[in-house]
């Protein structure tokens, strides 16, 4: 069996659809980490003033502590979610590549693994959403404490 230059051209044109898709998971896993990483920081200035801070400011630093830890486990599993995906789409091309090499039968294969990238995805914007209205919550409560003083 030889494989000819239309059949591999052909199969490059097949893959390009999930490359495309490859590349903006990505770029949301970038903005995903970007969060994580501004998350992070915000809870180390808080870990310090709470290390030596006194009674009403420690209060205050606990409660956006506690806020912060439970966007970090949204984020990270927005993350984990976007990584499962881009690991499933990489799996994707590479049967796309193999199966159309090896004449391979793989079409329900790429079709189950696509459908668990896109619920993947879904479920990983479903945890960005949540996030950010923990966060945005958040504000909320503090713009209120604010126009209290």
């Amino acid at each position: 069996m030889e494989i000819q230059l239309g059949d591999i051209s052909h199969t490059i044109q097949l893959a390009i659809a999930p490359v495309f898709l490859l590349t903006g998971v990505g770029t949301k896993l970038a903005v995903l980490t970007n969060r994580l990483a501004r998350i992070i920081d915000r809870s180390r200035v808080l870990e310090e003033r709470v290390r030596g801070g006194n009674g009403s400011d420690q209060s205050e630093a606990w409660t956006e502590l506690e806020t912060l830890y439970r966007r970090a486990h949204l984020i990270n599993r927005a993350i984990t979610l976007s990584t499962s995906c881009g690991l499933f789409i990489c799996v994707v091309i590479a049967a796309l590549f193999i199966g159309g090499a090896l004449d391979l039968a793989l079409a329900k294969f790429i079709a189950l693994l696509f459908v668990l990238a896109m619920f993947s995805l879904i479920g990983s914007f479903v945890y960005l959403l949540r996030e950010i209205f923990v966060a945005t919550r958040t504000m909320s409560m503090r713009r209120a404490q604010v126009k209290k003083r």
